[in-house]
């Protein structure tokens, strides 16, 4: 199973910054930070932002994002609404979804990089 993910920023201070507020609603925090990288977690880093400086902006048509887990619907909204507050695009505002083996409640941004995030909570048993 996977264990963490990396996404390449720009602005490795700017990045950081941003997902400092945008993670919050999902339980992750700053958990190391080095010249080059910078990991969010809520026990060991899961989430890893990598300095790229000069970096391009992520184009649209990639095909990948990554999802992260959240708690509730409410996290699923701050998530989202975080982002906007702060530089991040929507590219999918918070609602239910299809997924392959039933129904989702998620939010995807864009983040600062054109970097594509969502968050996503699944309904209870």
């Amino acid at each position: 199973m996977i264990d963490h993910v990396s996404i390449a920023v720009s602005d490795l201070s700017a990045s950081a910054a941003f997902y400092d507020k945008v993670l919050e609603p999902l339980g992750l925090i700053r958990i190391v930070e080095r010249d080059k990288t910078v990991g969010f977690g809520k026990r060991y880093p899961e989430f890893w932002l990598n300095a790229r400086p000069g970096l391009a902006a992520i184009p649209q048509d990639t095909g990948h994002h990554i999802c992260l887990r959240a708690s509730s619907r409410d996290a699923v909204m701050a998530f989202h609404q975080t982002a906007l507050a702060h530089g991040g695009v929507s590219d999918g505002a918070p609602g239910d979804r299809e997924a392959a083996l039933t129904t989702y409640f998620g939010a995807f941004i864009r983040d600062l990089d054109g970097n594509k995030i969502e968050a996503v909570t699944f309904p209870r048993d």
